[in-house]
């Protein structure tokens, strides 16, 4: 167990409350004008996946559990559950889809994530930072908008809907970031 302060918790970290063990699923500093800044934490228990809420001063200590960090790559889902392999050794591990949650939108065949081990158990993943994805539908190209400052809805694989330049087309292969759906650039290969 390791103790880190409030203000340093991420998303995917887990944390031990009360005996119990919790992910994170968002992480928010807040520095008020006047007053004790303060880290709210919105969390989901691993035991029972009940979501809890916290608040702590951002200098606040936090429980933060040992968890192993191990690379697999995603095969296929089932009504079992997510099928994953570890590049290394070939052995496949089942995760449910409560523990997938909102990521199952950027899974792909071969996608190489990090899942979050506790003993044997699967708690949770974390996915790459930008990924590629390919636009499917979008909006035709208005003459006089300008590609600085406009942007316009588009549809991508899996149907994440994502803002992008005035130039970019469908059949467009495109790098966003997970965690906002933030265009970043038009993909490069």
């Amino acid at each position: 167990m390791a103790k880190v302060i409030a203000s340093q918790l991420r998303k995917g970290n887990v944390v031990e409350l009360n005996e119990q063990l919790y992910v994170v699923l968002t992480a928010q500093n807040f520095h008020p004008g006047k007053g004790t800044p303060v880290t709210q934490i919105e969390m989901r228990r691993i035991s029972d996946g009940n979501k809890v809420s916290e608040r702590w001063k951002t200098t606040d200590t936090v429980d933060r559990a040992h968890v192993e960090d191990k690379e697999f790559d995603f095969l296929y889902d089932d009504g079992e559950g997510y099928h994953f392999m570890d590049p290394q050794s070939y052995e496949q591990v089942a995760v449910a889809e409560d523990v997938i949650g909102d990521a199952k939108v950027f899974l792909r065949d071969g996608l190489r994530v990090y899942l979050k081990l506790h003993g044997e158990s699967v708690i949770a993943i974390e996915l790459p930072q930008k990924l590629t994805v390919e636009v499917e539908e979008t909006e035709p190209v208005v003459k006089g908008q300008t590609a600085s400052s406009s942007y316009k809805p588009s549809t991508c694989t899996g149907g994440l809907r994502v803002m992008v330049p005035p130039h970019i087309s469908a059949g467009t292969r495109i790098v966003i970031t997970t965690e906002d759906l933030g265009y970043v650039e038009r993909a490069k290969s």
